[in-house]
């Protein structure tokens, strides 16, 4: 059975909404930061951090991607961005899905980037396993 972490977009979060190009962008940083470290470090790190290519499916187009995993210990993770209204409030989220057949290095490397974009967002975080961590300011 998929499993699925949701990435709440709550008050106090850096942004109130969010699109499938800035979690790409996210993502893009993730790799980014990944590649100067692994410099500093002297090896390619961001293989390791990040093996993972971004695709998208025509069907697809504007409702979800995945990363497609570049050696057999990763296959696949989708993202989808949506919204749904609480209270009389539209709350955007973010939706990591693990299919069926994901390994589990996609389901440890999507705990690791689902933490990194919660982080960056100051978002609420509910992984895979039921249990919710707190990025936002909370009073």
């Amino acid at each position: 059975m998929a499993q699925s972490a949701y990435i709440y977009l709550v008050d106090g979060s850096a942004a109130s909404t969010l699109t499938l190009d800035e979690l790409k962008e996210q993502l893009g940083r993730y790799r980014e930061q990944t590649e100067l470290t692994g410099r500093q470090l002297g090896w390619d790190y961001a293989a390791s951090a990040f093996p993972y290519t971004i695709e998208t499916k025509p069907e697809a187009q504007g409702k979800w991607f995945y990363l497609k995993g570049s050696n057999p210990l990763y296959k696949y993770i989708l993202f989808g961005v949506g919204s749904k209204s609480v209270e009389d409030r539209e709350k955007t989220y973010v939706q990591v899905t693990l299919p069926d057949d994901a390994t589990h290095g996609d389901k440890s490397k999507g705990n690791e980037l689902c933490k990194y974009l919660a982080k960056g967002l100051k978002a609420e975080l509910r992984l895979f396993n039921g249990r919710t961590m707190y990025f936002n300011p909370r009073k």
